[in-house]
């Protein structure tokens, strides 16, 4: 059996990659799952099988009134909001198809959209300002010049926290034709989602990040009005096993395979506990990123990335210095004061080309749930240290 990890961490600042700790709540869910819930949900009619397809079902249904979705069953569960992104992509666009993308993407949109390019789809990359902003007068513009299929955007951005327009967006694109998908990794948790009105076709997002739930886990909105193509095929909890046809109900026609019970009880109860304490998380976050950003602004030779202090941003922020590599100064934060960063590009370089720090990356601190003023203060005066 493995040892527990000999880490020194002791001050964790990089939420905007997984959350930790979790919520007692979520783990305690978790617990349940592996040690009561046994049978497979949807796969048979005996007490256990019946009692995870349940839990299953509560699960998606508080996931649904946490994004204020009316129809749960358009609320997919998928591994990660990687495979939901690659989803909607995949399964909604091909040769032919023209799409308007902003430039702050992460990797999970440009990859696949790399491969649709060379299948035949054309791709046209929407420059944002230097603080990560798409404008949407800017989408409409590119989105006029030919017929678009569909506008493909984040929600929030993982380097800078810069939060995009995306009602402005859904309107522009459903007013010329177009659907609009969004990344939304960095958005669910951190911000208050009515997805009924926000007006996006397709919304992905990772369970682990702001949602506080556990890895493994994401969702994938999809409107009544798209039909993507399934990625995968195969077992599905309803539906006539003789058909050769994945079945046309959802969620089931995107849920093929055993489902990851536990994680999916995990996110639900996630999504309960959000339901409860979101509004004072939110303020929380809100307070420390602002502590964060002022105090590093303040220091010599620091340039913090994204919006100015009074912009509203998820909790996230990067940040380069004139002297020392973001590297070694995110390995000297940890080294010397167990205060966990991430450095480097953050799986986004196009992100990191618009706002000029493609060739050497920045340190990237994240806030969330555990985080106190102190750990805030601290951090600051660390990096104040190493680069002094």
């Amino acid at each position: 059996m493995n040892s527990a990890p000999q880490t020194t961490t002791r001050i964790y600042l990089d939420h905007a990659a997984s959350s930790w700790p979790k919520p007692p709540e979520v783990v305690e869910a978790m617990h349940f799952a592996m040690t009561t819930l046994g049978g497979n949900p949807g796969r048979g009619v005996y007490d256990l099988a019946m009692h995870s397809a349940r839990a299953v079902f509560d699960a998606r249904n508080d996931c649904a009134r946490l994004l204020g979705m009316g129809a749960s069953e358009n609320l997919i569960f998928v591994p990660s909001c990687t495979f939901g992104c690659n989803l909607m992509l995949l399964g909604l666009l091909g040769p032919g198809d023209r799409v308007v993308v902003g430039s702050m993407e992460h990797n999970a949109i440009a990859r696949p959209l790399n491969a649709l390019a060379e299948s035949g789809v054309e791709v046209v990359v929407v420059p944002a300002d230097d603080t990560g902003f798409v404008d949407p007068d800017d989408v409409e513009a590119a989105i006029r010049v030919a017929p678009t299929r569909a506008v493909i955007c984040q929600h929030a951005n993982n380097i800078t926290g810069t939060i995009q327009a995306i009602a402005d967006l859904a309107d522009i694109a459903h007013e010329n034709g177009a659907r609009l998908l969004v990344d939304g990794a960095q958005g669910a948790g951190h911000l208050r989602l009515d997805l009924g009105m926000l007006g996006a076709d397709a919304y992905a997002t990772s369970g682990h990040k702001g949602l506080l739930g556990p890895q493994g886990i994401g969702l994938l909105y999809l409107s009544p009005e798209i039909d993507p193509r399934p990625l995968i095929e195969g077992g599905s909890g309803s539906g006539d096993s003789q058909s050769a046809r994945m079945p046309l109900d959802r969620p089931d026609r995107y849920e093929a395979g055993t489902i990851n019970t536990p994680g999916i009880v995990g996110l639900g109860a996630a999504a309960r506990w959000h339901l409860e304490y979101g509004a004072t998380q939110h303020a929380r976050e809100s307070r420390l990123i602002r502590m964060l950003h002022d105090g590093l602004a303040e220091l010599d030779g620091i340039m913090v990335l994204g919006p100015p202090a009074q912009v509203e941003r998820v909790p996230v922020l990067a940040f380069s210095h004139d002297r020392v590599d973001a590297d070694v100064l995110s390995f000297e934060l940890d080294r010397r004061f167990g205060i966990a960063t991430r450095a480097g590009l953050h799986c986004s370089p196009w992100s990191h080309e618009t706002v000029g720090t493609l060739q050497h990356g920045a340190v990237r601190m994240g806030v969330g749930f555990g985080n106190t003023d102190a750990q805030i203060i601290e951090a600051v005066e660390a990096v104040a240290s190493i680069t002094a």
